[in-house]
């Protein structure tokens, strides 16, 4: 059995449209009335986080069956026990950027990192029920030899740790909860199951 959706987008229309907040990012303020499973109309009032689009992307050497990973510092995980997480590489698309694009700029920026063939995983809302950015998870093949240092943009703010593990190391990591980004959790379980193909 397929599944598909009750309601199209028509089915919800936009009352009223205000700027709740304008900083580094942008919060909206937005009344709508939309269709209801048992056939009526509600009208709610949200915020919503107009964060932008963004890519992350896998990086494996299948070679050497090894991962590359990001640390850098979040300030959305201040809470937690750490701050500092092991990440994929990722960035906001740009203005007139592809996908592969982000990906492909991001890999120099952040690991030093020159992809081979780009392929897409997955694309996710990470947080539908307030924001509207959508995440295009990539995949790509890396050399890891030359995966190392200290990367990053200073006029973005960026302090950018590389990390190089071995795949079955970042599938633990995975089940301990130590990796804690929703885009690395995807794509390291992508990896889990498209591994072996892959390492052919």
């Amino acid at each position: 059995m397929s599944w598909s959706p009750a309601f199209r987008a028509s089915d919800a229309k936009i009352v009223n449209a205000e700027s709740a907040f304008q900083g580094y990012f942008r919060v909206d303020r937005l009344t709508i009335r939309h269709a209801t499973f048992a056939g009526d109309s509600i009208e709610i009032c949200r915020e919503v986080f107009k964060r932008g689009n963004a890519v992350c992307v896998l990086l494996y050497d299948p070679q050497k069956d090894k991962v590359v990973l990001v640390e850098q510092f979040r300030v959305g995980a201040l809470a937690a026990e750490s701050p500092w997480m092991l990440e994929v590489v990722a960035g906001i698309v740009e203005p007139g950027e592809t996908a592969e694009d982000v990906a492909r700029r991001e890999a120099i920026e952040e690991a030093g990192l020159t992809l081979g063939e780009v392929q897409p995983i997955s694309r996710f809302l990470p947080s539908g029920g307030g924001c509207d950015e959508w995440i295009d998870l990539m995949y790509a093949e890396v050399d890891s030899n030359s995966a190392e240092g200290l990367h990053g943009l200073a006029d973005e703010g960026e302090d950018i740790k590389v990390h190089v593990l071995d795949a079955q190391e970042a599938f633990d990591l995975v089940v301990s909860g130590a990796i804690n980004s929703s885009p690395a959790i995807i794509g390291l379980q992508w990896l889990e199951l498209n591994r072996s193909r892959l390492k052919r």
